[in-house]
């Protein structure tokens, strides 16, 4: 379990978080959203222990993460977006220059993953196009088999068949020890993968919760215009998609991306629908309807 409470961060005079609570529980693959800035890689960043807290707790099994425990360490792996690699690697010297920290390593699992995502395991890493290096750095990854998994923009350089392997062996890579957090904001590539999400904006948490939380509060119409009482409408091939209160109790799929459209127009009310402990939504106060139309358009 990863818990964090009361916690507070900045850089210099500019604050990132203040005063957050936020759980990550075994079993689910998270979606962490949210614009640009908002502090998607710095609270990876506080999860693996190296950037410490100013104010609260960010633990991993009851661990403080800023002491960098080793038996902390060697269950937890974090993948930025950007890795600095010597040319004169391979991925398998690389993986197997990290696999003394992991005792989970399994090599297997290396050449497997790498066979899927069609990364020659013999290549060194100056040979090969940056999709080719970060699927090699994705295998290298799995191939820890640690409880934590940490991947900040991982789809980024992958093609369209690389984006729908990896979905493939994520999805078979998580058990019930398993936490795997995944900051992105190419929403669509993992969108079959994520549960529960969590969005984050300036110094605060917005959302976190199961897509079953999210459809029971709010409904995804696919109506041929836009709702006037839609929190985002956004005209699609055969129609529109607005997203509602749910008033009534019915069922929906979730969009992701319109969720995080809705909750970036209207950060208060949705922060108020996930955060109350049982809010009525039937007392919410009416918001400004909003679309992604141009004024022309709705007219």
């Amino acid at each position: 379990m990863i818990e964090i409470r009361s916690l507070s961060f900045a850089y210099g005079q500019i604050p990132v978080f203040e005063n957050i609570d936020l759980s990550f529980a075994s079993g689910n693959i998270y979606g962490l959203l949210g614009e640009n800035g908002v502090g998607k890689t710095t609270l990876l960043k506080l999860v693996s222990g190296l950037l410490c807290p100013h104010k609260g707790v960010c633990q991993v099994d009851g661990m403080n993460t800023f002491d960098r425990r080793p038996d902390m360490l060697q269950r937890l792996f974090f993948l930025p977006d950007s890795v600095v690699l010597p040319h004169s690697n391979t991925p398998i010297t690389f993986a197997e220059s990290l696999a003394p920290f992991y005792p989970s390593f399994d090599r297997d699992m290396l050449f497997h993953v790498l066979d899927v995502l069609e990364v020659n395991p013999e290549w060194d890493f100056y040979q090969m196009s940056y999709g080719q290096q970060k699927k090699a750095l994705i295998a290298a990854a799995l191939s820890m088999r640690t409880d934590y998994l940490l991947l900040d923009e991982p789809t980024n350089g992958l093609d369209i068949p690389s984006k729908s392997q990896f979905r493939s062996i994520l999805s078979q890579r998580l058990d019930d020890k398993s936490t795997i957090i995944i900051s992105t904001h190419q929403v669509k590539d993992v969108e079959s993968l994520i549960n529960p999400i969590v969005i984050l904006t300036r110094n605060s948490v917005l959302l976190n919760a199961s897509l079953d939380e999210i459809a029971q509060k709010l409904y995804f119409e696919h109506g041929t215009s836009p709702h006037p009482g839609a929190l985002f409408s956004e005209m699609q091939i055969g129609g529109c998609l607005n997203v509602l209160l749910n008033t009534t109790g019915r069922e929906s799929v979730v969009s992701i991306e319109a969720l995080f459209n809705a909750a970036h127009r209207n950060p208060a009310l949705i922060k108020s629908l996930f955060t109350s402990s049982n809010p009525d939504i039937r007392s919410t106060q009416s918001v400004q309807p909003v679309s992604s139309l141009s004024p022309e358009q709705e007219q």
